[in-house]
Order: structure tokens, then sequence, then C-alpha cells
């Protein structure tokens, strides 16, 4: 059980997750900024994807796989490289509707470390595979102290 009270488990869903998610800011670029703008952006706030979004709406992500593989080993330079020429799109998203564990079904089905949540045309929030990790481990943690009473006799509590 979190500091709130909730029980976390695979079925919950991304609504619940993003309300106890320490920061939900959502990181965008815009598609006609230069690579190398986004890259600096992913240094400065520490994380391995934006989202791109173009007049509010979803258009693309940019991850550093797609730096990597798109303008690294290609042999193009970051800072004359539109966002728009390597971002992954369409975009896989998620509803808030949706599970924690249909999250880690599309995330091991297509290799993604990101999630763009989406209600309706609006983004709400991202999860990344450390969200789902640390949610399904803290589940992990209360069933183990449930059973540990249990054997113990402090069962129920």
């Amino acid at each position: 059980m979190d500091a709130a009270g909730c029980f976390m488990e695979l079925g919950d869903t991304v609504e619940l997750l993003l309300r106890h998610k320490s920061s939900s800011r959502v990181l965008s670029v815009k598609p006609s900024q230069s690579v190398y703008e986004a890259i600096e952006l992913m240094a400065k706030e520490g994380v391995g994807a934006l989202l791109v979004l173009s007049e509010n709406k979803l258009v693309g992500i940019l991850s550093e796989r797609d730096y990597a593989r798109k303008v690294i080993l290609k042999g193009h330079s970051s800072k004359e490289t539109a966002v728009h020429e390597i971002m992954t799109s369409p975009v896989v998203f998620v509803t808030p509707q949706n599970t924690v564990d249909d999250c880690m079904g599309i995330m091991t089905k297509h290799h993604f470390r990101h999630l763009p949540v989406v209600e309706g045309d609006r983004v709400t929030g991202v999860v990344s595979i450390g969200d789902l990790v640390n949610w399904i481990i803290s589940g992990q943690a209360h069933t183990i102290q449930e059973l540990e009473g249990y054997i113990t006799g402090r069962y129920p509590r």
C-alpha cells in the first residue's frame, strides 16, 4: 500500500498511476525544432524521450534511440536536422483507462520505454517503463508484507 492507502496492482489504471507519479510534467518539442535542441532538453531534464507536439496535438515522439539510429549512425548533424525528420510517428499511446498490465504488454511488444497517455486530443501524461516497474514492485512489497503477517500470526491487522 502506498502513502495514500492505495494498493498497487497490474489491473490498476494509468490514471491512478499518473496521480501517484512524482512528476506529471509533459516535456515536449515542436516538429520544426532542431534535434540538437531536443537532445539538450533531454539532457537538462534527465529524460530519454520527448513528445513532439504541433498546436498541442501529439504528432510524434523523439527518443534517444531515434537520435542514435537516425542521426549519429547516418552521419547527420543534430543542429541541421529537424525533429520531424527523425521522430517516430504515428505514436502508439494509451488512455487513462488502460491498465498497468496493458502498458507492460504494449511496451514489451514494441520495445518502447515511454508511452504517451492521451485523452481525446489532449496529452495527459507519459508513462515510462520505470514508472510501471516501480508500481509493480510496490504492489509486490505489499503482498509480501501481508503474507509475512499471515505466516507469523499478525494477520489480519
